[in-house]
């Protein structure tokens, strides 16, 4: 129920996702809802879906612990249950971002070692992908959470760009250790003495130049860098469309180049990744733009699925515990 296109664009991509992957799929939420939209989209699709009851939702406006302290049936807190006893594998969200990291955590409590969860973001480069950690779990960190992030954004690299040794860069105002806050200094001390090949600061212009396959930085900094990027695509995009239809001439051009279009636009599409793990939880959570389509939502319930094979939390753990002191 969760997304500014739901139910319809979660019920379309989870039916499309059942049909192309083959997962078993349960839709949480108010269940009359949910089989009238079932119904509604393909009939035979409610055989190989199931749904399960959660009568409440929670709102974007609302603050999510207090609606989540007055709704114990909330379709968030409903999934993530099913999730920590074993009845799902992973949970999706296209809904309140505060709401599913909030239930994510009360339902399977966080890894050992781990203080703070991440929301870990991959988005193309040049030379394939990165992963920007944390995109909006966190407002405030402390230097000993980015050292966290970094050792779950590598373990994390690891399992869904199949890198062996992902380059950790942190994101700062400069590339000189003294650059930044204090805890954006911290962190680079920190980052310097962790298990992970650290690269050193990072600035913002160069996250999308390939340059590090994992990027740190605090949930704020994160998510309006996050935020920045998707506004920018759009706009691209925007202008291209504009420029190639302009004249005559352009319209040719973009005749001969729609194939180069397309391809540019699917790497740089969200829809393409679907969702964003929460790492640092003892269990599979997959957070949803908010704006997430159908395909979006396929993408993301594909991808829950490979987190899922790949064991990312067991791995995730195991990253965690080569730490000094957890050990």
């Amino acid at each position: 129920m969760g997304g500014d296109h739901a139910p319809e664009a979660v019920v379309a991509g989870a039916i499309e996702a059942a049909r192309t992957t083959g997962a078993a799929i349960t839709l949480v939420g108010p269940a009359d809802a949910l089989r009238a939209e079932l119904e509604r989209q393909a009939p035979l699709s409610a055989r190989t879906l199931t749904i399960v009851d959660a009568p409440d939702v929670v709102a974007m406006a609302e603050s999510p612990l207090a609606a989540l302290r007055r709704k114990p049936r909330a379709s968030i807190r409903v999934a993530t249950d099913l999730v920590a006893r074993g009845e799902a594998d992973a949970c999706f969200s296209a809904g309140h971002t505060g709401a599913a990291v909030l239930a994510a955590h009360g339902a399977f409590g966080l890894l050992p070692g781990v203080e703070r969860p991440a929301i870990a973001v991959i988005f193309p480069t040049p030379t394939g992908a990165a992963v920007l950690l944390d995109a909006g779990a966190n407002v405030e960190c402390r230097a000993e959470h980015l050292r966290q992030f970094a050792l779950m954004g590598a373990a994390y690299a690891r399992v869904v760009l199949n890198l062996d040794k992902p380059r950790v860069g942190l994101l700062s105002i400069g590339e000189e250790a003294g650059k930044g806050t204090d805890l954006v200094r911290d962190a680079h001390a920190q980052l310097a003495e962790a298990p992970v090949c650290f690269i050193g600061n990072l600035e913002a212009r160069d996250m999308f130049a390939g340059r590090a396959d994992v990027i740190v930085c605090d949930g704020f900094t994160g998510n309006i860098a996050l935020k920045v990027g998707e506004g920018l695509v759009e706009a691209v995009e925007q202008m291209i469309r504009e420029e190639l239809g302009a004249e005559v001439v352009s319209q040719l051009g973009a005749y001969l180049s729609r194939r180069a279009f397309a391809r540019f636009k699917q790497r740089v599409d969200a829809a393409e990744y679907g969702g964003a793990p929460l790492l640092g939880v003892a269990g599979l959570a997959i957070i949803g733009h908010g704006r997430s389509t159908p395909q979006a939502v396929r993408s993301g319930i594909a991808l829950a699925g490979r987190l899922a094979q790949g064991q990312l939390v067991r791995r995730l753990s195991d990253a965690i515990r080569q730490e000094p002191g957890n050990q």
